[in-house]
């Protein structure tokens, strides 16, 4: 939990329905935070998490849309406002990870995640640029791949490492603000996105690699995402590597 009373604050999570989203979803709530649990594809598993957290006592939303389209995000934020009365975080969970060695990618699939990894961030970061109050957040999310540079993942590091270019910049133009923007970068964490298409071999190869010698979890990350959302105000323009010591 955080150190400082989040009661009254405002969060909304792209890719809020699944993974990494979702415990940061939760891990909000339980900090105080009403929440806007954004979805693209999948409104009724969005909508259950809303009920949950709803029922449990908290306080949740869901919104949709495509998370590069600017009208559609532009709506999205529009409902947060009209519900919660403004902004204070923005968590850019929201992603896509095809693999595939460099030299027979399809560029279909280079297009895709270019679309959602960066077009989609720098969209929701306009965004939210615009319209956080002052002392908010903006999280948005990395790899810790862009260190480790594991084979076929050349096209989805490319995507991440732009979002880590554009967090950084985007820190700098937000001075005066009072709105702190960081990137987290996790490494091996067990969710359907990490573990898809792996074989068990190569899981239980990922979960020795860091000293901690095990995969991550959705909550490790939620931990330094609601550190970035509230107590930790002198963390600006970083990337924080949540990994277990990975590299």
């Amino acid at each position: 939990m955080s150190t400082t009373s989040s009661t009254g604050r405002v969060a909304l999570v792209t890719g809020g329905s699944g993974g990494i989203g979702q415990a940061v979803v939760e891990r909000l709530v339980a900090d105080g935070f009403s929440v806007a649990v954004h979805y693209a594809g999948n409104r009724a598993k969005a909508e259950e998490l809303v009920e949950r957290i709803t029922s449990a006592g908290g306080s949740a939303i869901s919104v949709g849309g495509d998370v590069a389209d600017e009208d559609a995000m532009q709506a999205a934020f529009d409902e947060v406002e009209a519900r919660f009365g403004g902004i204070d975080v923005v968590v850019n969970t929201a992603g896509i990870m095809i693999l595939g060695p460099i030299a027979t990618l399809d560029l279909a699939d280079l297009d895709r995640m270019h679309r959602t990894n960066i077009r989609g961030t720098f969209v929701v970061s306009q965004q939210a640029a615009r319209r956080i109050r002052a002392g908010g957040a903006i999280v948005n999310f990395s790899t810790t791949v862009t260190r480790t540079s594991f084979e076929s993942y050349g096209a989805y590091v490319a995507s991440k490492a732009a979002v880590e270019a554009m967090t950084l910049v985007l820190a700098r133009e937000l001075r005066g603000k009072d709105i702190t923007v960081n990137a987290v970068a996790p490494g091996p964490t067990a969710t359907p996105l990490f573990l898809d298409g792996k074989d068990e071999q190569t899981v239980q190869e990922l979960s020795k690699a860091a000293p901690l010698e095990r995969l991550g979890t959705p909550e490790d990350v939620a931990e330094t995402v609601a550190s970035l959302a509230g107590p930790a105000r002198w963390v600006n323009g970083q990337v924080i590597f949540v990994n277990g010591g990975l590299a």
